[in-house]
């Protein structure tokens, strides 16, 4: 029998869905979808904030850290989801704030430009340089320059997951880490996951309008590099330490799974946790115990790339 969408989806995540707005992915929705999606800046009186930019570029970054904090603290570089398409680098905030203050590190989120405006390398170029502005400016920043780890979530996944490739081609010093959460790999739909019908939050439509227009005209040609759809690379050795977290009524499953297949059959020390019945972004529905779990083994396996004891 086939598996169906909502068949799967876990009962407390089914039940918060009832009314839910429909996150429908195209471009004549794109622009109000914008403007619902361009998120303030979050505070929190023992996290303090700076707001940077990179020279010559002029990417612009969120430097958020404990305002207890020693001045080696390890990093995450965070780039946010949104399909390619919407969103900033204040949309996950809550989520990092409370990394800050948990893990005692510092969290740089990077504003990366937007397709279809900007396609792929455009956004892929943005959260190089705000790396490579992060590690040149350590001293400053009072950060370890050996512990900086990559990460992001969905299209901000697929940007994490490309970037930790182009930074292994490019033979720089090694990043700590890649965290990739519910991440976008592949553009082809070649998986069953990628056809499931009815999914809620990111449905199989909405995946291939972010990746169109991610990719322009590339999209589900052979000409795809690596670092634009990483499930793409055939290469993965000399990758970093990587945790992938995924749901099982989420269109991305299969590529998620595939892809830590295939890092671990390259030796790439690699973490995969398969949530039973979540959706994509299913970290929306905090109460749910699905998203609790999945939030300790996240909170729990960045302190031990960290070198922090695991959280309780």
């Amino acid at each position: 029998m086939a598996e169906t969408g909502p068949a799967w989806i876990d009962p407390e995540i089914g039940e918060s869905l009832r009314g839910f707005p429909n996150f429908d992915f195209s471009l004549d929705k794109l622009p109000a979808m914008r403007s619902g999606s361009m998120f303030e800046p979050q505070t929190a009186p023992d996290v303090k904030r700076i707001e940077l930019s990179t020279e010559g570029s002029g990417v612009a970054l969120s430097v958020l850290r404990p305002v207890e904090s020693a001045d080696d603290s390890p990093v995450l570089f965070w780039m946010h989801g949104g399909g390619m398409v919407i969103g900033n680098r204040h949309m996950d905030d809550a989520r990092l704030i409370e990394w800050c203050r948990g893990l005692g590190c510092v969290c740089v989120s990077v504003e990366y430009r937007l397709a279809p405006e900007s396609p792929y390398p455009a956004p892929l170029d943005d959260c190089e340089a705000g790396l490579r502005f992060v590690i040149e400016h350590a001293h400053d920043l009072h950060i370890d320059p050996q512990r900086i780890g990559i990460g992001g979530r969905s299209a901000g996944g697929a940007l994490a997951a490309g970037l930790a490739l182009r930074w292994r081609d490019n033979a720089h010093a090694p990043l700590a880490f890649q965290y990739l959460e519910y991440p976008m790999l592949d553009d082809r739909g070649l998986t069953a996951s990628s056809q499931l019908e009815g999914l809620p939050i990111w449905s199989r439509e909405s995946n291939a309008f972010g990746w169109r227009s991610y990719l322009g005209d590339r999209y589900r040609t052979e000409d795809v590099p690596g670092d634009a759809a990483p499930g793409r690379a055939t290469e993965l050795s000399g990758l970093p330490a990587t945790f992938i977290g995924v749901g099982t009524a989420d269109c991305l499953r299969d590529e998620s799974i595939d892809f830590a297949a295939r890092l671990c059959r390259a030796a790439v020390p690699t973490e995969l946790h398969v949530y039973s019945g979540a959706v994509h972004g299913f970290d929306m529905f905090a109460d749910a115990a699905v998203a609790r779990t999945a939030a300790r083994d996240s909170a729990d396996w960045l302190a031990r790339q960290f070198g922090r004891r695991t959280v309780a």
